[in-house]
């Protein structure tokens, strides 16, 4: 007998103190929430109906308010902090790590924001203004200005006493200590494994290591989360356009980017947001899905306009009615296969204008082969269906035009909307649809007119 697979502990624990909150046994609830670490209360937050999730933020200890904040979705964070007043968000955010704070700072009123700013110290508020100076979404964006830097002339005796000294101030997720000469310009990186093993007279510049590059302050999220990838890296210098060092990126960090970039593109697909709350209130949430719903609309009566020119064939050919869902559905899933995998290059940093054109031949390729294949099908299908070569060849013909429509929409769709600005995560679908559906039904229909009337 096989043996019921195991729950997920994250399910089980959302389900758990979800019964212990029916019960009404509020002083339990805490107990189980603050046991957790920062990131599963953020989970779990993040699982609950508005209600519920005031209820559960508030038994959640003032210690791990700001570190919580920093692990949920905009929507999440935006009302949680509309809960907390002056005093408990300047608490809540003041010791957190730069870069989170700089996360977090920006939705924060603007009047909170001062007293944020005026409870640090001016070692902590230069830090932030240098995060700040960078957009989100780039490496400046990313990096954390917590750094352990030491000189090339200090010997490695003279580096484990420095370190000793730090004691819990080293910090976390170091690797590696930042070699820097007198002026801040970055040299290169000491690893601890070199600082453990040389002996300690040696100096910083004997075991230091030159091969890792720095990465400039002004790359992108995606240029980043690829150098770590390619190069298996924990954590990695940031630099600015004179070489001198302004902070680090954390593999932790790029785990996160790596995960939004993974929602954006999954739910992009359905014209949502990775940021959206998915229990957000009703009116939201219709507002926001309006739009795509609305352009949709567009797109639907486009094609149905295409349909209506060729009334007088769907009455005097009723076969065809039956076979037009045939021809937009192949054109469509063929699209949406090309067009994922090239949203996918593009994301990955593999794809650009100099290799499009190996794409396209290649992809065209293909949907010529399956377009061979599965025209000969569907014209077969037709015939033992309505007994009538004619019909056969004419969807034959429409599948297979719409099939190469489909390739070349898909492949050429993201690099166009990237050009213009337009994310194709989002509009890339619903293009995709609209030309797929035009193309396959004037194809059917335009043939249909021609051969069969």
């Amino acid at each position: 007998m096989t043996a019921p697979a195991a729950s997920n502990p994250e399910t089980t624990r959302l389900e758990d103190l979800h019964d212990v909150l029916e019960q009404g046994a509020m002083r339990k609830a805490a107990r189980m929430l603050n046991a957790l670490q920062t990131a599963e209360i953020a989970h779990l937050l993040e699982s609950l109906p508005p209600k519920k999730r005031e209820l559960v933020w508030n038994l959640v200890d003032s210690e791990y308010d700001g570190e919580v904040l920093t692990y949920l979705h905009d929507d999440v964070r935006e009302h949680l902090i509309e809960l907390m007043d002056t005093g408990e968000l300047v608490a809540a955010v003041g010791n957190l790590d730069t870069d989170d704070l700089a996360d977090i700072i920006q939705d924060l009123p603007v009047a909170i924001t001062h007293e944020v700013v005026k409870s640090l110290d001016q070692q902590r508020r230069d830090r932030l203004e240098k995060a700040l100076s960078y957009p989100e979404d780039s490496a400046g964006g990313l990096m954390n200005t917590d750094t352990v830097t030491v000189r090339p002339e200090m010997t490695l005796d003279v580096v484990m006493r420095y370190l000793r000294r730090l004691k819990d101030g080293l910090p976390d997720i170091t690797d590696n200590l930042i070699v820097v000469n007198r002026k801040g310009h970055y040299l290169g990186v000491l690893y601890l494994t070199d600082l453990l093993t040389h002996d300690p007279d040696d100096s910083v510049a004997e075991a230091m290591t030159l091969d890792v590059q720095a990465i400039p302050a002004t790359w992108s999220a995606r240029e980043v989360s690829t150098r770590f990838e390619q190069h298996d890296l924990v954590t990695v210098p940031v630099v600015d356009e004179d070489g001198n060092l302004l902070g680090r990126i954390t593999v932790d960090d790029v785990m996160d980017v790596i995960r939004e970039e993974a929602d954006h593109q999954f739910l992009g697909q359905a014209g949502l947001s990775e940021t959206d709350d998915m229990f957000a209130p009703v009116l939201l949430s219709a507002r926001r899905r309006a739009l795509w719903l609305g352009v949709n609309l567009l797109t639907a009566f486009l094609a149905a306009w295409v349909i209506g020119q060729f009334e007088a064939t769907i009455q005097q050919v009723v076969a065809l009615a039956v076979l037009m869902p045939v021809v937009a559905s192949m054109g469509g899933i063929a699209g949406t296969q090309t067009l994922t995998l090239t949203i996918r290059g593009l994301a990955l940093g593999q794809l650009t204008f100099a290799n499009t054109r190996w794409l396209l031949f290649k992809e065209m390729a293909v949907a010529a082969i399956n377009s061979v294949i599965w025209a000969l099908v569907v014209a077969l299908i037709a015939e033992l269906w309505f007994h009538d070569t004619r019909i056969a060849m004419v969807i034959a013909a429409a599948i297979s035009i719409n099939l190469l429509a489909a390739a070349f929409a898909g492949a050429l769709l993201p690099l166009l909307l990237e050009r213009l600005g337009i994310d194709p995560a989002l509009a890339g679908g619903v293009i995709l649809t609209t030309v797929t559906d035009v193309v396959g039904f004037l194809a059917f229909l335009g043939l249909a007119t021609i051969f069969l009337l």
